[in-house]
């Protein structure tokens, strides 16, 4: 027998009525609004107060349709940011995106003789060339990458152990470590060495009949300073020769050109520097400093990258049309710029570049439309972040908008401009609402405008 409470339970016909149309799927609607009248009913609950439901249910369609992937103002310094979708993309190269994504296209289709072609053909041939190397492949994440390579000297070839230095055993991210990856493809983990000193000595007592090969991974997202030692990838390189094992190093961030020479931050070692130095395969992010979609390119000798293309695992890992056009688009800008002796003209590579004078300019001009809002404002110093586990000692000169409204305090304005139609993204500091302007594209400078001023009501309780 149903309750007093649960016959006062509404019909959801009449709350799908009253809530009209929303920005979500109606089947979404229907499912969120059952799910609260389920809830009611189980608590034994009704519903004396219409309007408050409705306005619950308002509230949570809101949150939920604030979840679907959305452009967003990035005002946090942090370049590569991996919560914001790491690096954007050239407006080219999505544009050139369009006609692959809304057609058929010859994905595996060779167009000269009408048969089955191979996937990735074009842009494993611009990524060599690229990065100087005998032949080249991608697979669609860098940890990936990591898991093939260590399962085509590893699996089924009678040796498992992989040695690697203790001083990088990294986690790059959202709790994934480089033991628990290799761990994952079948290979043993053989560590060397000490955390801050390991020395070329180390690796070749640790070689036996079950090593596999040697790895070394570059310490992207960390630094140790002080009472430290590592071998060099030349000794390395050499080392391996003479023992006739592969030698592998995941580069990580993807850089392409001299980082130092952009901004005033350290050199980012490049594929085509680790290459030149005798590894055999270097392995690397698309969506790092490279500045493409989320991707793992692998280069180096020949025979070992027709190897990992005949593994079985390939096919698991192998990246689609979509991603494969914007990595064809964004290989060639760099080969275009490197043609022309220039710096390719990518959004992360301009933000690094610009000067701090058009970052002030930008915020006085930003500032100066603000004038007649309940806040004050002003032109701080920043320091800009590379970000996405790249590079963690640069420090990048930058300028901030502080922002502080009246009688509104910083953690609620900044939810306030999180909901935005383009939500915005800062920093909290000094109990200041700050925006690194290096991060904001100066197309985003209108937006950014509309978000204060519609954040920033002139009663603000």
């Amino acid at each position: 027998m149903s309750t007093p409470n649960a016959r006062a339970l509404p019909a959801i016909e009449k709350v799908l009525k009253a809530l009209g149309d929303q920005p979500i799927p109606r089947p979404m609607v229907t499912d969120l609004v059952r799910r609260a009248v389920q809830a009611k009913r189980e608590a034994g609950d009704g519903v004396s107060d219409f309007d408050a439901f409705i306005a619950s249910l308002e509230k949570e369609i809101d949150q939920v349709n604030r979840t679907r992937i959305q452009a967003v103002i990035n005002g946090t310094g942090v370049l590569i940011h991996t919560n914001l979708g790491r690096s954007p993309i050239d407006e080219g190269a999505a544009a050139s995106l369009h006609e692959i994504a809304i057609n058929y296209n010859n994905l595996e289709i060779d167009l000269d003789s009408g048969g089955r072609g191979k996937r990735g053909r074009y842009f494993e041939r611009l990524l060599a060339l690229l990065v100087e190397a005998e032949a080249a492949t991608v697979v669609n994440n860098c940890a990936s990458a990591l898991v093939l390579i260590l399962r085509l000297f590893t699996a089924g070839t009678g040796k498992k152990e992989v040695l690697i230095s203790r001083g990088e055993l990294v986690e790059i991210g959202g709790g994934f470590r480089v033991p628990e990856i290799m761990q994952a493809s079948g290979a043993t983990l053989r560590e060397v060495g000490a955390t801050n000193k390991t020395s070329l000595k180390d690796y070749a007592d640790a070689i036996g009949p079950n090593t596999a090969m040697l790895l070394k991974v570059h310490r992207s997202n960390f630094w140790m300073e002080g009472f430290v030692e590592s071998p060099s990838t030349e000794d390395m390189a050499a080392l391996a020769r003479e023992h006739g094992l592969p030698f592998v190093e995941d580069l990580g961030s993807g850089a392409m050109v001299a980082t130092d020479q952009l901004a005033p931050i350290e050199h980012e070692p490049t594929p085509n520097e680790i290459l030149k130095r005798g590894v055999d395969l270097v392995c690397f992010s698309g969506d790092k400093i490279f500045g493409g979609p989320q991707s793992g390119m692998i280069a180096g000798r020949a025979d070992l990258v027709q190897a990992l293309k005949k593994e079985p695992f390939f096919r698991a890992l192998r990246c689609d049309k979509l991603i494969l056009s914007l990595l064809e688009a964004t290989a060639q800008t760099y080969l275009d710029a490197r043609a022309a002796n220039h710096t390719p003209p990518l959004p992360l590579l301009e933000m690094l570049e610009a000067p701090v004078e058009f970052l002030e300019e930008r915020a006085r001009a930003i500032g100066n439309q603000l004038e007649d809002l309940p806040l004050r404002w002003s032109i701080g110093q920043g320091t800009a972040q590379v970000g996405g586990g790249t590079m963690p000692k640069s420090a990048i000169p930058s300028v901030t908008l502080d922002l502080v409204p009246d009688r509104l305090k910083a953690p609620a304005f900044a939810k306030r401009l999180r909901q935005q139609p383009v939500p915005v993204m800062g920093y909290i500091a000094e109990n200041q609402f700050r925006l690194d302007l290096r991060t904001v594209f100066a197309r985003q400078d209108a937006q950014l405008v509309t978000a204060i001023r519609s954040a920033c009501p002139s009663d603000p309780s």
